[in-house]
């Protein structure tokens, strides 16, 4: 997953991380490691949704409307003094498409994986949900991307493209699909590290190159 996780990995995700983990009050070492797990489901969910001309034709809309990437423009004011209520509602609201009845079990497989409890877990999606949104609809302008196929397209890419992304998409789907004890999010992580095994300390070895 090479776009996501050059973003996680680039000067904007770090500021990400660090706004994020001071919002819950969690270290960035764990805050990065849940993102860089909980940013491929959240993706390959969204792709999931999209793979249906209605999906994809909603996303196309929130992508040019409300979610075109300017919450990205101004991190440090997003993060100054706590999260604006509004954002968290707004990622309550996309997890809620994105996830549906999934999302209390994504919550927990993140919570089993990182130690963390399911509770922070949530707060975190709700602040990444938009930051995601903002950074699609970023990536949305920039590749010129109008219309319902274009968008698909565009999140194959961003995870990587080819056989692995195809994979993991279907890695993502099954997870989403089942009764997700969490064990495939090891198997999603690696393969958004570029097939890095190791758990969550071969995940922030990946991410911040410790």
């Amino acid at each position: 997953m090479s776009g996501l996780l050059d973003l996680l990995s680039s000067p904007m995700g770090k500021q990400l991380i660090s706004g994020v983990a001071g919002q819950t009050g969690q270290s960035t070492d764990q805050t990065g490691s849940v993102l860089s797990m909980a940013l491929p489901v959240l993706m390959g969910a969204m792709k999931k949704n999209a793979s249906t001309p209605e999906g994809a034709q909603g996303l196309m809309n929130a992508l040019s409307g409300k979610h075109d990437g300017g919450i990205l423009d101004n991190l440090g004011g997003l993060f100054g003094g706590g999260v604006d209520q509004s954002v968290m509602d707004d990622g309550a609201g996309i997890l809620k498409h994105v996830l549906g009845g999934k999302q209390p079990q994504v919550e927990n497989a993140l919570s089993s994986k990182s130690g963390m409890d399911a509770g922070t877990i949530g707060t975190i999606l709700k602040v990444a949900a938009p930051l995601l949104m903002g950074y699609l609809g970023k990536q949305t302008r920039q590749n010129n991307v109008s219309d319902s196929n274009g968008i698909g397209d565009l999140l194959g890419g961003l995870m990587g493209g080819g056989q692995a992304a195809n994979q993991q998409q279907s890695l993502i789907e099954s997870f989403l699909d089942s009764d997700g004890d969490g064990s495939i999010l090891d198997d999603v992580a690696a393969m958004a590290l570029g097939g890095k095994k190791g758990g969550i300390g071969g995940l922030l070895g990946g991410l911040f190159g410790k």
